[in-house]
């Protein structure tokens, strides 16, 4: 059985009288693909800002490697986060950009470059170190935002529906090429989609939520072919139709 790295208990979260998330528990493998499925408002993102440490729990606790992370700072856990929006800084080069989080940790420059450029190499964007972010291509930016994120070598690299702002085209690629990337570095993914196809392609393992809670979780054929719950079974049968 793969080592258990990540560990969420008894989540709670709550925004005044709305309670986003009821009690969640579910651990995460090392190496593993874990996506995190469901429609809009059901505590998706909720869950990995949580991780992040971009918002306080209500309850539970969240331990990482061993160790509780439930009260720290963002920057003191090993976790990087890629948004839907890519958050890049546009008044900074490709370079400066992936490079940021290692300056701010004040690391040697000379080691920052050497990062940075293998980075550049991981992603396959050799070459546009010094290019704007405004030259770049949709799919240039997702690269840039996944190089800043596993420059800085985390142990889960969270990722909020990445892909959602690219057409259908460059998202199919873009599939590919992370799910790629994923088992090249080993790294822990967690993954944030309303897309059943995506999720079936990408992940090791899927859980479905619905409004704050866990409708199921397990390997993905597991919920594509054995769904568990009436709503499970409904939200895959609609995304059978839909899908072109």
């Amino acid at each position: 059985m793969e080592e258990r790295i990540l560990k969420l208990s008894n989540i709670v979260k709550k925004y005044g009288d709305v309670e986003a998330l009821k009690g969640i528990s579910f651990d995460v493998g090392a190496g593993e693909f874990l996506t995190l499925l469901g429609p809009s408002g059901c505590g998706k993102t909720t869950t990995i800002r949580l991780i992040a440490g971009l918002e306080e729990l209500d309850g539970g606790s969240i331990i990482l490697n061993g160790e509780d992370i439930t009260e720290k700072e963002p920057n003191e856990r090993a976790v990087n986060t890629v948004f839907q929006n890519y958050a890049l800084f546009p008044h900074m080069n490709v370079a400066e950009n992936i490079g940021y989080g290692l300056k701010l940790k004040k690391m040697d420059k000379v080691a920052i470059r050497e990062k940075v450029a293998a980075a550049l190499k991981t992603v396959q964007l050799e070459g546009y170190e010094k290019r704007r972010i405004s030259q770049l291509s949709g799919g240039q930016k997702q690269r840039v935002a996944v190089a800043r994120a596993i420059v800085n070598e985390p142990a889960i690299l969270l990722l909020d529906e990445p892909l959602g702002a690219l057409d259908l085209k460059l998202r199919r690629q873009m599939q590919r090429e992370l799910k790629a990337l994923q088992k090249e570095l080993h790294i822990t993914f967690v993954y944030i989609t309303h897309d059943q196809e995506e999720a079936r392609y990408l992940s090791d393992r899927i859980i479905v939520m619905n409004a704050g809670q866990i409708e199921q979780m397990g390997p993905t054929e597991e919920i594509f072919e054995r769904p568990a719950t009436d709503f499970v079974r409904d939200f895959i049968e609609e995304s059978r139709l839909v899908m072109p």
